[in-house]
């Protein structure tokens, strides 16, 4: 057995959730996975996966054993490239996460410049609204919003955006503005369970100050709840580029203003660990010069 194979057809296996889908990815065949990934746990003497008739789940030695594995392969990964010298030349698969609107606004044009410039990259974009596991879940570079929690992953500070409270200048006209955060008791409130699951508001460079709110209306996207602040439903708290087209074309106003949050950074992160490849090392430097340039994501932007 080739045991370095058949970690690969694991952590695909694990990471598809089902034989099929591996082999498919793999262009091989359902029996050969299955097959490869029995000799596996064969010759380690443990099971790896909870077979279903439709689909596998990690046991518990299986998901210890499944990090471990991303681990290893991705040393073999950057011992080959090193030998072949892609340190030099960028070359193979580079895999891009970033939250999903921003990921569409922001970062799929810099991934689509980088395509043009390095034809020997595959680009794969991985836009989630939640923070992921960059090696567990093989992304090479990570475009984060908020502040960095200690870790190994190496930072480039590129911008940052503001929560700003908003609504449509016809639901002010008909409801009053709010000269206070305390005010937003009176209003409809529209949430996003994606940016702010709290019930409670907080304000002030300090964000000393809380306010409850009850929203009448909770959206699971960001884009959902804009198309309902714009079509004048309520109040809505979103992040200042995700609001920057409504406010240019008039179809939003932000309220509150001088009771804002400090901006949140936005960073350009990647793993720390060894020396990063020259696919790793030339599309961070082309996301922070782009990034760094969008005068939308600079501080001193209304």
């Amino acid at each position: 057995m080739d045991r370095w194979q058949a970690m690969r057809i694991f952590v695909r296996t694990a990471d598809c959730g089902s034989f099929t889908g591996a082999a498919r990815q793999l262009g091989m065949s359902p029996p050969a996975v299955t097959r490869a990934v029995a000799a596996l746990e064969e010759a380690i003497g443990t099971r790896l996966l909870t077979r279903t008739t439709r689909s596998v789940r990690l046991t518990e030695p299986g998901q210890r054993y499944l990090e471990d594995c991303r681990r290893i392969l991705s040393d073999i990964e950057e011992a080959e490239a090193a030998a072949a010298g892609s340190y030099a030349t960028p070359s193979g698969t580079l895999t891009v996460t970033a939250s999903v609107q921003f990921g569409r606004i922001y970062v799929l044009p810099v991934m689509t410049e980088y395509m043009s410039r390095h034809s020997g990259v595959t680009l794969r974009a991985l836009f989630v609204d939640r923070v992921i596991n960059m090696l567990e879940e093989g992304a090479d570079v990570g475009i984060r919003i908020g502040h960095l929690p200690d870790s190994g992953l190496i930072a480039a500070r590129v911008g940052s955006v503001r929560r700003v409270v908003c609504a449509a200048p016809d639901y002010l006209a008909r409801n009053g503005t709010p000269a206070s955060p305390r005010d937003l008791r009176d209003h409809v409130v529209i949430g996003s369970a994606g940016l702010e699951q709290s019930s409670e508001w907080r304000f002030g460079p300090d964000r000393k100050m809380a306010v409850s709110v009850r929203p009448r209306l909770v959206c699971n996207t960001i884009d959902a709840a804009l198309a309902a602040a714009i079509s004048g439903h309520g109040i809505a708290r979103l992040l200042s580029y995700q609001v920057a087209p409504a406010l240019a074309e008039g179809r939003l106003a932000i309220v509150l203003e001088e009771h804002e949050e400090q901006p949140v950074p936005i960073h350009v992160v990647h793993s720390g660990g060894g020396r990063p490849s020259a696919k790793v090392r030339t599309f961070t430097e082309l996301a922070i010069q782009r990034l760094r340039g969008n005068r939308l994501l600079q501080p001193s932007v209304p």
